[in-house]
């Protein structure tokens, strides 16, 4: 009989080292948690440095698996290579569908955790994270938000403080002071976009701030280390707004399309494109159909082939100095609908990652604050909340993923309050090449922790296209 290898423990709650780990809910000190599949003689593969923290196996060649067949939560390493991990089923896994923990009211009625709380409270609570990791300034946040008594005043207030940072790019502008007018500029676009962000209240106002955003963004691109410069790649009578921008290097560097989620825009994106420039991959992140300043010609849609093979045309058309036979896509959120869906299909896409998405949106509809609903309902134009519920079936990966053949590298956060953890289990399952990370401590986007997942996908993404 092989060999079994047994996970070591870090020493916590009582538990020596050495001890199997049990399966149950993460541990709020963990790490991160590699969810594998297993097969006997299958090959481990180290992540972080021998001897650290973690160990995970890749999805590749692996057949189907049980529901109860995930790894039990702790810090691992493979004592023996080749070893066969599975030692038996647990009942039930925390991330299998149909046991989320949901709170409850008198009476035993299933409650929204934010039922009570008013749109400020919800966006404070969901957003700071990530606006916050994007570049917002954490004074600017906390101060905006606590003058913030009604959510008609969101737009407006935050309109306010990006006026307040484009003055002092424009004066510093005035005096030559480029990078100073620059890092001035990009704050005041990310002020504006998180003004109109999932916000409806004067649609007049949303078209403004989406429209100052993406201008005043402009006025910094050559001036980024490295530049950026944008295209314009046509697509169906309009454009897809994108920008590129290359580490200096003397040849060709692959690249990495960079795929915003639902009201995510290029402009906010900055942050995630330094990881990938600083290991030498250059970046092209997208505006799609329905999202920032192409939400006025577009709804979003699930079909992502049709968005990505005009821009990988075009690419070959203008020859950008990137290389072309080594390109990878990051999706966020919904971009991790959008980016499987298109390696479906597109095959000069060597190697995707997918942060944060759902299996089926519509799965996960009754389970969303009323922010991100009425953001649904905006950008895939719908006339309320049922059509756009109904749309939300279409935004799927089933009898999908088993032509992503590409490696693909899902990321979730187990505390994800949009898309359940299991969502990106059904995910790593069924795609043939798939490596599953979850972070027991991430949110939705794992945006608390970005110093964890970003460094990993930048370094799988970079170890993938070579």
């Amino acid at each position: 009989m092989p060999a079994v290898a047994q996970p070591v423990i870090a020493d916590r709650a009582g538990r020596a080292c050495g001890e199997p780990a049990r399966h149950g809910a993460p541990e709020s000190r963990e790490l991160a948690r590699f969810l594998p599949r297993w097969r006997r003689g299958a090959r481990a593969v180290r992540v972080f440095p021998p001897g650290g923290w973690l160990v995970v196996l890749s999805y590749a060649h692996c057949g189907p698996v049980s529901d109860g067949c995930l790894y039990p939560p702790g810090r691992i390493d493979i004592r023996l290579p080749g070893a066969q991990l599975c030692r038996g089923l647990a009942e039930r896994s925390w991330l299998e569908p149909g046991r989320g923990r949901q709170r409850k009211k008198a009476g035993g009625q299933a409650v929204s955790a934010l039922e009570t709380t008013n749109r400020v409270q919800v966006a404070a609570q969901h957003w700071r994270p990530r606006f916050i990791a994007n570049g917002i300034d954490v004074n600017d946040f906390d101060d905006t938000v606590a003058k913030t008594t009604e959510w008609r005043d969101w737009g407006p207030n935050w309109k306010a403080v990006g006026e307040i940072h484009e003055a002092l790019g424009r004066a510093a502008e005035e005096k030559g002071r480029a990078l100073t007018a620059t890092q001035a500029y990009q704050r005041a676009a990310w002020c504006y976009h998180l003004g109109k962000f999932l916000w409806f209240e004067d649609l007049d106002l949303h078209a403004e701030l989406r429209d100052r955003a993406v201008s005043v963004y402009r006025r910094a691109l050559p001036h980024l280390d490295p530049p950026a410069e944008r295209f314009e790649i046509p697509f169906e009578g309009h454009i897809i707004p994108a920008n590129l921008r290359r580490p200096a290097a003397p040849q060709p560097r692959p690249l990495v399309l960079l795929v915003p989620g639902l009201d995510s825009s290029k402009e906010e994106l900055f942050a995630i494109e330094e990881d990938f420039l600083r290991r030498g991959m250059a970046t092209l992140t997208i505006d799609g159909p329905g999202q920032s300043e192409n939400a006025v010609n577009f709804a979003i849609r699930p079909n992502w082939e049709t968005v990505i093979t005009p821009v990988l045309d075009q690419l070959e058309r203008l020859q950008p100095g990137v290389d072309q036979r080594r390109i990878g896509l990051m999706g966020i959120s919904m971009g991790a609908i959008y980016g499987p869906r298109a390696a479906a299909h597109e095959k000069r896409l060597r190697a995707v990652v997918g942060l944060a998405g759902p299996y089926n949106l519509g799965e996960c509809w009754d389970g969303l604050n009323p922010l991100t609903k009425g953001g649904y309902i905006f950008y895939t134009k719908s006339a309320g909340e049922a059509e756009a519920k109904q749309k939300a079936y279409t935004f799927n990966l089933e009898r999908v993923l088993d032509r992503v053949t590409q490696p693909l590298l899902v990321i979730h956060g187990g505390r994800d309050r949009l898309f359940p953890p299991a969502q990106a289990e059904r995910i790593a399952r069924e795609a043939p090449d798939a490596t599953l990370v979850i972070y027991p401590d991430g949110n939705h986007v794992c945006n608390n922790i970005a110093y964890k997942y970003r460094p990993l996908m930048a370094d799988w993404l970079k170890e993938k296209l070579g």
